[in-house]
């Protein structure tokens, strides 16, 4: 505990006033609330003014200072320890591609991931389709594998900003998620502990990202920059599209298949242009190559070569999965029915509610209501058509993968589908812009 010693009425009430807390202030009641020294509701009640007030640079510093002392901080020796992270969305596998590319050409990528959160999928759930891949490792194992095979990947640990952890609880149950310094210290709290040298980020926004415009996504990919710099690490921050899902599939089998597929060189454009860009940016930030051009064709060649597939069937067997699923896609858990959800009437693909696409997998099991809930890892939805495509009425615009005892709720999806979340054109629309802007 700090030698200080505050009351927290006072704290909270400064806070809701919309005054600046200090960094003493802001450590001492992080900490005390880590030490279960500050109940639940008080620390609920910090984090709405903190929402409402927000925090100016001085408090988001400390607050991100706070939650990555609150635990153990790994330090990796060289400039090459890389990692990416997405703030989320719907299809967004590419952590499976990129690593594995980045890996292959001289990159060692520490992953420590999350698991679903709210409407989007979970990396951590998703290679836990792939029967015995181990992702509960303790850090000592964590950084033993990093420097000896140079890929990892593992779900959060106690040890890693146990602050942020408990914090984060809260912040999903008081509506207090969408919170620029309250994102920017969680994320970096858990980035800097893992001891990378620098950091890619990519910044969704869009109907399926908790950043939905442009501007929100760029004053965040700003203060993640901020912030990095300020630890002295080189960061790179990608704008992207999150107006519809990324790749064709959605659900974790489904993700797995296709990350593979891209890796084999077979992938959506989408999906497989911004894997490149982002493993690209990582091999430049490592200083494998002196330019992002060379960066970006060395991420060519690790797909082209096979290199990077060979890298993520080492990475599953390095953390105790079967990899024989890189050529046999049938052990992976599948529903064995599909309904078509087809175009009622002809034009032009407008816009998707992603975010209500995500909610849709959760009702079909491919998400959690609670935090006790199994995912399903063998349903999901496989997309025939995009932004900016052409349809006939009667074309299919996306099939769901689901079990025979669910065909009502198949039916209820396809229903609300077609209200909720397409919106059609009678004229032509611009296909979206993937990468936005990059920030550095």
């Amino acid at each position: 505990m700090t030698k200080e010693n505050f009351q927290v009425y006072p704290l909270i009430d400064k806070k809701k006033r919309g005054e600046v807390l200090t960094s003493k202030e802001i450590k001492w009641f992080i900490q005390s609330f880590t030490d279960n020294k500050i109940p639940d509701y008080q620390m609920s009640a910090m984090l709405m003014a903190m929402f409402i007030q927000g925090m100016d640079v001085s408090e988001t510093a400390a607050l991100t200072d706070a939650m990555l002392e609150s635990g153990e901080q790994l330090k990796f020796p060289g400039k090459n320890v890389i990692d990416k992270h997405s703030t989320g969305g719907i299809g967004d596998k590419a952590s499976f591609i990129l690593a594995p590319i980045a890996s292959a050409a001289g990159v060692k990528v520490p992953m420590i991931a999350g698991r679903g959160l709210g409407h989007t999928g979970g990396t951590v759930d998703k290679i836990e389709a792939i029967k015995g891949f181990k992702t509960a490792l303790d850090l000592k194992e964590f950084s033993k594998k990093l420097n000896k095979d140079g890929l990892v990947l593992i779900g959060q640990t106690p040890d890693i900003a146990p602050a942020d952890r408990l914090i984060y609880a809260l912040r999903d149950v008081t509506a207090t998620i969408d919170s620029i310094p309250l994102i920017t210290a969680s994320i970096m709290s858990k980035k800097l502990a893992e001891g990378a040298n620098g950091m890619v980020f990519d910044i969704k926004c869009g109907t399926g990202a908790f950043m939905r415009t442009p501007k929100d996504a760029k004053i965040l990919g700003k203060s993640l920059i901020a912030t990095s710099k300020r630890f002295k690490k080189k960061a790179v921050a990608l704008i992207t599209d999150m107006n519809q899902p990324l790749g064709l599939e959605v659900g974790h089998s489904n993700e797995i298949i296709e990350s593979i597929e891209t890796l084999k060189g077979n992938g959506p454009k989408d999906i497989t242009d911004i894997s490149i860009a982002l493993a690209a940016h990582m091999i430049h930030l490592a200083g494998v190559e002196k330019t992002f051009d060379k960066a970006h064709k060395k991420a060519l060649e690790m797909v082209s070569s096979g290199k990077a597939l060979n890298e993520f069937k080492k990475l599953i067997i390095n953390q105790g999965g079967d990899a024989r699923v890189i050529d046999d896609y049938s052990l992976l858990p599948m529903a064995k029915e599909t309904t078509e959800v087809k175009a009622t009437q002809a034009g032009y693909i407008k816009m998707f509610q992603n975010e209500k696409i995500g909610l849709l997998l959760i009702e079909l099991g491919g998400g959690r209501k609670s935090k006790s809930d199994a995912i399903d890892h063998g349903v999901g939805f496989t997309f025939k058509k995009k932004i900016g495509d052409q349809v006939k009425k009667g074309d299919v615009i996306f099939t769901i993968t689901h079990h025979p005892h669910q065909k009502a709720i198949a039916e209820e999806i396809k229903k609300r589908f077609l209200k909720e979340v397409l919106t059609m054109s009678v004229s032509k629309v611009k296909f979206p812009k993937l990468i936005i802007e990059k920030l550095s």
